[in-house]
């Protein structure tokens, strides 16, 4: 069901009242008490489109037909609708719907539609959604829109019931949508090669204030360098549904060893964090936890918050701690320095735990 956009804005963490910040200007956030604000979000944002207007969608998964029917609508009335989606994700048959359903040469959005198949597990993995109208604006993070009604539970128990589950969409405006915009359409138009990632052009960040948005896959992965900059006495704090890269896990361990705090909480899903790295993380001091819910829903959010004696940080996007994530997944990772934006996240924390300590969540 829609809801209002007054109710939207009332429920966003709004980090930017008077709207005219460079960078992030609200931090959207989905959850079991509010379960598909994240996808009306997304429809109401296709609905504020005009003729002439243009949106641009990459996405992972997109099972929603009640989405897809929006793309349809703005398409006739005239604006210019890109989807980008992943062909072959790690449920193969997920998509398949949407597809059938944009790519209908008579009634979906003609050559808006591009399904993207690389192999070598290599995924187009961002989730991230451009719209020109009422302002220019992208909104990106860890939300697929992956559900869909009636629901099929067999694909749900694989994927998680992401409409119910933790999930966020950061809005920004400013400086970096046109590179943004600019970046989603270019998937579309042409999904680079392994080698044609790592040229300069691929390595930039995109800047706005306080904030900077990196590409994936890349050499050198940013968050590296955050981590081992970390000084004795520092906070660290992540939220990661996915965590199997062992280099991260040994970085979290040397740092929770030189005096660094270090607390995560990771999906309950064994495959997303293998106990091994629980282990390893636990032997090495750091504070672990597995969020865990009686209906099993997902905790999808990816984010990090960082507290130092210099000052504070946080990263956030599509991006997992897995070398595929790293090195061969097209991904966005964006870091900020606005304390507005860590604030916003840190609640979000604090109300993830809170949940965790009420006896129903003790599974």
């Amino acid at each position: 069901m829609l809801v209002s956009p007054e109710k939207l804005v009332a429920e966003a963490e709004v980090v930017d009242p008077r709207g005219a910040a460079d960078g992030v200007t609200d931090v959207f956030f989905g959850d079991p008490r509010s379960p598909g604000r994240l996808r009306d979000l997304l429809e109401r944002r296709i609905e504020g489109v005009p003729p002439g207007g243009k949106i641009c969608w990459v996405t992972y998964y997109f099972r929603d037909l009640a989405l897809a029917e929006a793309l349809i609508r703005a398409h006739r009335r005239g604006v210019r609708v890109l989807v980008s989606v992943e062909g072959a994700p790690r449920v193969r048959s997920a998509n398949d719907a949407v597809i059938a359903k944009l790519g209908d040469p008579d009634t979906g959005i003609g050559d808006g539609l591009r399904v993207v198949k690389r192999g070598l597990f290599r995924h187009l993995h961002e989730k991230l959604y451009c719209f020109s109208h009422p302002y220019p604006m992208a909104l990106a993070g860890s939300f697929n829109p992956s559900g869909n009604q009636p629901e099929d539970p067999r694909i749900i128990a694989k994927i998680g019931d992401q409409n119910r589950g933790h999930n966020f969409l950061v809005e920004l405006r400013g400086s970096a949508v046109g590179p943004l915009m600019e970046h989603a359409c270019a998937l579309h138009d042409h999904v680079p090669t392994f080698f044609e990632h790592f040229p300069a052009r691929w390595r930039r960040p995109i800047r706005a204030r306080k904030l900077h948005a990196y590409l994936f896959p890349r050499l050198a992965n940013p968050l590296d360098r955050l981590l081992r900059g970390l000084e004795r006495g520092s906070r660290l704090r992540i939220a990661a549904s996915h965590l199997r890269d062992g280099s991260i896990a040994a970085t979290l361990g040397m740092l929770a060893a030189t005096g660094v705090q270090v607390e995560l909480l990771t999906e309950e899903t064994q495959r997303r964090v293998p106990p091994r790295i629980e282990d390893q993380l636990r032997a090495s001091g750091v504070l672990f936890e597995r969020y865990r819910h009686p209906d099993g829903l997902p905790m999808h959010n990816k984010f990090v918050l960082a507290e130092t004696p210099d000052g504070r940080w946080s990263a956030f996007g599509s991006f997992n701690l897995t070398r595929t994530s790293r090195w061969l997944n097209t991904e966005l990772l964006m870091v900020s320095e606005d304390d507005a934006v860590f604030d916003a996240f840190a609640r979000r924390w604090d109300a993830m735990k809170a949940e965790m300590d009420q006896p129903i969540l003790r599974a």
